[in-house]
């Protein structure tokens, strides 16, 4: 129904579930979409008021954010990638700002605060040009020239890792650096140490690469965080089914079942009456020949250890238990493809499959106990063919396990990027500062209103270097420019702001 107009809105009618009436305005006339400069200006604010965020993670002396979601799940976090997709960003430009950082994590690892900040800086000198009426594709031209001169000094500059593996020193100090802006960096050398060798046992050096499927990463709360362990095989969180069978297994053989120990249940509705005792009985001996018919047939395959990725009631656990065969319920599909690989085992759907070719074989098998909750897990150890690892994370609560796993997680990365190509450069803002300096040389040979770009894209790259600064409590603007006029007069291109107040600027000379 349409309703008459209101001065220059035009109304309309509708009727809710319960008749009542209610008029819709329509405002559409009144809306004006953004074209040109202003366009450009309100997409650049958008995506820099996500950067002003994540600038004050950045670095050593970062803050961490402390992040609630809308059911109160609070997470304390300085990862960049995890700050931005626990944002709420809305905007389809502060959207670009989130995927960029979670590419930068998926591909690298690591960096994911430095490259948001760095799209800030860029943006914010991008809205400069355009204040002075550059066209925004002589300014994209202009960046992309200057980063071609930065990319090709970065070659230029970077250092080498030496490193073999009887000679892990450099990794480990490399791994170490990573962790100098994280909550567990109280711990650094132990935790380096812990991702180094847990990439280095999956790692296949001929090829130059790293499978992270074979790294499983189990928190567990209680404890310190210094208790954090690394653990050649497969730990699951889980305990034996019950309390009375074996807790250590040696030389185990090991069925992985994905078939329930029940009897089998028509797939149609059925009704069954039972009208006599006798019959009550018949039916409970036939159900408890389906258990031990189930139960022998793992005793005959010659398995010495049960693990179902179903449930199993009183009765089998009893019988199982009876015929002293641990077991192990409730073990989820990923743990269970990732101990058939590691032991060798086939998954078997049907207990008729069974048989001594499918078991797998595991050195030790033991279930351990934490705290004085008694909270029980159990490791596999040992296991032949593969070389597939667990870090076991201790810590006071889930939010300090959950940051311990994303700082070895960005570790970790490191240590494999450092695997498939060993060539560094140093941080503190040193690469930037020496990128910065070679592109306004290189800017004094382009002709043309591109200059004007390339000169905003060496300032933009200062902006990481004073961001530096300022978190360490630096005044940025003099700490840049000693910087720049040691860089300058001793030709080092390692030469950083003093983030760690160690008395040196030499970053080489920090790590």
């Amino acid at each position: 129904m349409q309703a008459p107009k209101l001065g220059n809105l035009t109304q309309s009618i509708a009727f809710d579930e319960f008749g009542q009436p209610f008029i819709i305005l329509r405002e559409q006339d009144k809306q004006s979409r953004l074209r040109g400069k202003d366009a450009h200006k309100a997409n650049i604010l958008a995506a820099l008021s996500v950067a002003k965020i994540m600038r004050t993670s950045l670095g050593p002396r970062g803050m961490d954010k402390i992040l609630v979601s809308p059911d109160g799940d609070v997470t304390v976090t300085n990862d960049g990638a995890t700050i931005l997709q626990k944002m709420d960003v809305t905007h389809e430009i502060g959207k670009l700002l989130v995927e960029l950082s979670k590419s930068q994590d998926d591909e690298i690892g690591d960096g994911t605060t430095g490259v948001v900040v760095m799209a800030g800086a860029l943006l914010e000198e991008a809205e400069k040009l355009l204040d002075k009426g550059i066209h925004p594709i002589r300014i994209a031209q202009g960046f992309e020239d200057a980063c071609q001169v930065a990319v090709d000094h970065l070659a230029k500059i970077a250092d080498r890792v030496p490193w073999t593996e009887k000679k892990l020193d450099a990794l480990y100090e490399t791994a170490s650096t990573t962790l100098g802006s994280k909550i567990i960096s109280r711990f650094q050398k132990q935790m380096a140490k812990i991702a180094v060798d847990a990439v280095l046992s999956v790692a296949d050096l001929k090829r130059k690469d790293v499978n992270f499927e074979l790294i499983k990463m189990e928190g567990k709360v209680g404890g310190r965080l210094e208790d954090t362990m690394l653990v050649s095989g497969v730990v699951l969180d889980k305990e034996m089914s019950h309390s009375q069978m074996a807790k250590e297994i040696k030389d185990a053989k090991i069925a992985i079942l994905t078939c329930a120990f029940e009897p089998p249940k028509p797939k149609t509705k059925h009704k069954l009456d039972i009208t006599t005792a006798e019959a009550y009985k018949d039916l409970y001996e036939r159900e408890q020949k389906y258990f031990k018919d189930m139960v022998q047939k793992c005793k005959d395959s010659g398995a010495t250890l049960i693990l179902c990725q179903w449930g199993f009631d009183d009765e089998a656990n009893h019988l199982l238990l009876q015929s002293k065969l641990p077991s192990v319920r409730w073990v989820g599909g990923v743990e269970i493809e990732l101990i058939a690989i590691a032991t060798g085992a086939r998954i078997v759907p049907r207990f008729a499959d069974l048989a001594p070719e499918k078991l797998g074989k595991a050195g030790l098998v033991r279930e351990i106990s934490f705290g004085t909750q008694n909270d029980k897990m159990i490791i596999i150890e040992k296991c032949p063919l593969s070389k597939a690892v667990t870090v076991l994370i201790r810590g006071g609560n889930q939010m300090i396990i959950d940051e311990a796993k994303r700082s070895l997680h960005d570790a970790m990365c490191v240590t494999r990027n450092l695997i498939r190509d060993n060539r560094i450069v140093y941080g503190g803002g040193a690469a930037e500062i020496a990128c910065s300096l070679e592109i306004s040389k290189f800017a004094d040979s382009v002709s043309g209103i591109e200059q004007y770009a390339v000169r905003s894209f060496a300032d933009a790259l200062e902006q990481i270097p004073i961001t530096l600064a300022e978190n360490s409590g630096l005044p940025p603007i003099p700490a840049l420019a000693s910087v720049r006029k040691a860089q300058i007069e001793q030709q080092c291109h390692h030469l950083g702001v003093d983030c760690l107040q160690k008395g040196t600027l030499d970053m080489k000379k920090q790590r």
